[in-house]
């Protein structure tokens, strides 16, 4: 039975893609990819004679359309989204049509864009005795609204590290409802293209990013991180390797453990 596999093709390095999702793409007679997010370089993996699109410049109705015409002809189709496909893939409703029509498929997920960026900072984002939560979110721009309880107003109040997704254009919002719960003195860096050749970070707080970020020209493709964990230069080590802490593999000295 044919299959779309939808497939998260990472933050944007062609080598950030996982080995299952790339074995994917060179089996696939067609790949489908967001032609925005997702580098040439990996889809000029497909096989000699694969049908490519760009999905860019189309709507759900005829990447469905595609879809149907690959599995009639007995191919598998390699469906690429950027990052991981969980989060803001706009998966849902493609699946959603696919079971309506009968068509198998599976999901093999990518590294999101705020692990890259997290790695490309050289940063841990949840810190014994500063954080120990992630949101990921986004402001409402263009796209659907946020449902009620989901404002930044409402997520800040955790003190959590936020991954502020699709808002790069509602930086005034942001710092304007964040500051009140992390400080102005509180970090932030915009992580744009991460990973791409012209990534760009801009690190600041909230009291100077929205200026930072002006002139960086920055207007799409970026990640706001925020909290005190981007910038904590003291913290207690984790108890995971403290010499004092014993658990199940590392009992403690003097005791056997059993086998």
């Amino acid at each position: 039975m044919s299959t779309v596999h939808f497939i998260g093709a990472g933050p944007g390095a062609p080598d950030l893609i996982t080995v299952r999702g790339l074995a994917l793409v060179k089996r696939c007679k067609v790949v489908l990819y967001a032609g925005s997010l997702v580098p040439r370089a990996v889809v000029a993996a497909a096989p000699r004679g694969a049908r490519v699109i760009d999905t860019a410049p189309m709507h759900l109705d005829q990447i469905i359309a595609e879809m149907r015409r690959a599995v009639a002809k007995g191919h598998d189709v390699a469906r690429l989204h950027s990052g991981d496909p969980s989060l803001y893939g706009a998966i849902a409703e493609q699946m959603r049509r696919l079971d309506a029509l009968g068509i198998a498929y599976d999901v093999t997920p990518g590294v999101p864009a705020y692990a890259a960026a997290a790695a490309a900072l050289k940063r841990e984002l949840t810190l014994p005795g500063i954080c120990q939560t992630i949101v990921l979110t986004r402001t409402a721009v263009r796209a659907s609204p946020m449902p009620k309880g989901e404002e930044l107003d409402t997520l800040a109040r955790s003190g959590a590290t936020l991954a502020i997704h699709l808002s790069i254009n509602n930086i005034a919002r942001v710092v304007r409802e964040l500051t009140p719960h992390y400080g102005a003195d509180c970090p932030v860096v915009i992580a744009a293209r991460v990973s791409w050749p012209d990534e760009l970070i801009v690190r600041g707080t909230l009291a100077d990013i929205r200026v930072k970020a002006k002139a960086s020209g920055v207007t799409r493709t970026a990640l706001i991180l925020v909290g005190r964990a981007l910038g904590a230069p003291g913290f207690e080590d984790s108890r995971l390797y403290a010499a004092g802490h014993s658990h199940v593999l590392r009992p403690r000295a003097g005791k056997r453990r059993s086998s």
